[in-house]
């Protein structure tokens, strides 16, 4: 193990935009997203529009980056989120956001464990290898935990070497599959407003809508890498718009092949990866079957490191500010942030062998309930960002209007909505609807949540009352925790 040091800053300069782009992108895990969001979105959801849905939501997420970059330029801090609510909303509520995004962090990184150990289970299995979902994760924590503490350039060339072959296996798929069904395209169908918000959203355009908000998770990790960038100020905004720029348009053109693929009649969809797996067997072949099937699996990986990355950092920024014990803004010789490497790891083992000792399945309980949680954390933040930099400006004069006023408004009525549509449909994304549900996906079943359901969906908000909270009563240090959040 590296060296440890008591340097509360991490290393510059070791970051440009290419390297933020393939964490933030490699988060996203676009991949699995095709594979399991895309079916799942066109078979309840608003069918053939799904395409139009993604490209929608990639909008609404360039016009919440818009004002997120111009922040960036004004605040470079590993705790990004947290740092620009403070600044913007006061320290408390920066505080409060702190809680939701780790909160947030660590459920999507459980979340990636449970589909990481399910998905080399069920591939091994078929291949006469029979090994425990547990032991798999359990290799995967041990390699992922090592390369966070290494050094950040290592993950970021592991990183984009895997999210290149992601990327390259599904545009080569969806050209292929495009080519020979390019008769079957039909745009008004995948792209017009009355096909996008069809059945309302109440019904299958707010269910397509909230998978593919929950896609985008990761994008916003850009700013984390802030303090590591050359030239921050640039590096960061760039990022921001390459990164969800690559998502909106891989998730755009995949998802329309996939529909022209199957002559747009989804009617056969299974909302299984088999939709798409089963497509690129008949239309490209076996063995690039062979190929995602190995992708899906290093794309989990690659989001495994991705969240362990921005998940010790958060955790750095807390405790450099003084919200978290200063042992937690210590660093190693490489640069990384060690303690907060060791917290965040040490977090994930214990809920990942909870859930094992209980007899829970990796995919059906311990992936869809923390998923779920995740994605209601990071758009209420958001929310919470476009706020602070409408306030941020207000009082800080000399921005360009339609970025810190226009696009933050405009970014926060599509973020509500998104807000809205993924908590009343939270029984669908954590298979937790209320017992009297017969049908989840009916128009009356949003709300409809199990007790347990509730506790989840809450969680977030939980986390930033009690986070506004602990930042009223922690009066420790508050120099350094406004050096930090405020200054």
């Amino acid at each position: 193990m590296s060296k440890e040091t008591t340097d509360n800053s991490l290393r510059k300069n070791r970051l440009g935009v290419l390297g933020i782009v393939f964490f933030v992108v490699a988060a996203s895990a676009p991949l699995v997203g095709m594979t399991g969001a895309v079916p799942v979105a066109m078979v309840l959801g608003n069918q053939a529009a799904v395409p139009g849905t993604y490209l929608f939501v990639g909008i609404v997420l360039l016009l919440f980056s818009v004002g997120f970059a111009t922040m960036s330029s004004k605040v470079t801090n590993a705790g990004a989120f947290f740092a620009y609510i403070g600044r913007g909303l006061g320290k408390n509520l920066g505080i409060g956001s702190a809680f939701s995004m780790i909160v947030g962090y660590v459920t999507i990184q459980l979340a990636i464990y449970g589909f990481f150990g399910f998905q080399m289970h069920s591939y091994f299995a078929d291949r006469g290898i029979d090994i425990d979902w547990y032991i798999y994760v359990l290799v995967a924590f041990v390699i992922v935990t090592a390369l966070s503490l290494l050094s950040v350039d290592v993950g970021a060339k592991v990183l984009g070497a895997l999210m290149i072959l992601e990327i390259v296996s599904l545009l080569v798929s969806g050209v292929i599959i495009m080519s020979k069904h390019a008769g079957s395209v039909d745009l008004g169908a995948s792209f017009s407003p009355s096909s996008i918000f069809a059945g309302g959203f109440a019904g299958g355009a707010g269910i397509a809508i909230a998978f593919a908000f929950a896609s985008f998770i990761g994008f916003e990790a850009t700013a984390i890498y802030g303090e590591e960038s050359k030239d921050p100020k640039r590096t960061v905004p760039r990022a921001t718009y390459w990164a969800i720029g690559i998502i909106t348009l891989l998730f755009t053109f995949v998802s329309l092949a996939v529909v022209a693929g199957y002559n747009g009649d989804l009617s056969k969809l299974t909302a299984t990866p088999a939709d798409v797996l089963g497509l690129v067997q008949s239309d490209v072949g076996s063995w690039m079957v062979d190929v995602m099937s190995i992708l899906v699996m290093s794309s989990l990986f690659a989001g495994l490191l991705a969240f362990q990355n921005a998940n010790s950092r958060y955790v750095f920024a807390l405790g450099r500010a003084g919200v978290l014990p200063k042992a937690m803004a210590k660093t190693n010789a490489s640069g990384s942030p060690l303690a907060g490497v060791i917290v965040t790891s040490s977090l994930a083992f214990i809920v990942f062998t909870a859930f094992k000792l209980a007899n829970l399945d990796p995919f059906a309980n311990l992936f869809t309930w923390m998923s779920a949680i995740t994605s209601v954390a990071i758009i209420l933040v958001e929310i919470l960002v476009s706020l602070a930099v409408i306030v941020f400006f207000m009082k800080n004069k000399g921005e360009n209007f339609l970025k810190v006023f226009v696009a933050p408004v405009l970014a926060i009525i599509g973020l509500l909505i998104g807000e809205y549509l993924l908590m009343s449909r939270f029984n669908l994304l954590g298979s937790l609807a209320s017992a009297d549900v017969t049908d989840p996906t009916a128009a009356d079943a949003i709300w409809k949540l199990s007790p347990l359901g509730w506790i989840l969906v809450l969680l977030p908000f939980i986390a930033l009352v009690l986070g506004f909270i602990w930042g009223l009563i922690n009066k420790k240090d508050e120099a350094a925790l406004s050096e930090d959040i405020l200054s």
